[in-house]
């Protein structure tokens, strides 16, 4: 297959917020995800020091905060996020929700010279 199209309206949330996007698209070398919060809600804290993934979250919809050892920052529409796979993390919703993109992969699955 050479590609695929799918509309994330489509695909039903895990655990109410999680969205699988890459496994429905067919990605196999880095997933992807889209997750949303309702309005003035949190998610779980977690880290990825099982699997070994960093993540970036892209922020497409809403505000709020993310939570990062400790540390809380201001989050905006268009705003990208990098986590090593140990920082343990927790977003919160603002008033409108939060919507966001997260990426992530192993180190070293991707080549920086393409």
């Amino acid at each position: 297959m050479t590609h695929s199209l799918i509309d994330v309206s489509e695909i039903e949330a895990k655990h109410g917020v999680f969205k699988p996007v890459g496994p429905t698209l067919g990605v196999s070398a880095f997933g992807i995800n889209q997750l949303e919060l309702s309005p003035n809600s949190e998610g779980p804290v977690h880290d990825h020091s099982a699997d070994g993934q960093e993540e970036v979250y892209v922020v497409i919809g809403g505000g709020g905060v993310i939570r990062v050892e400790g540390d809380e920052h201001q989050l905006q529409t268009g705003q990208y996020v990098f986590l090593s796979p140990d920082a343990s993390r927790q977003m919160v919703a603002g008033p409108e929700g939060l919507t966001w993109i997260g990426v992530g992969c192993q180190p070293g699955s991707y080549s920086r010279e393409s």
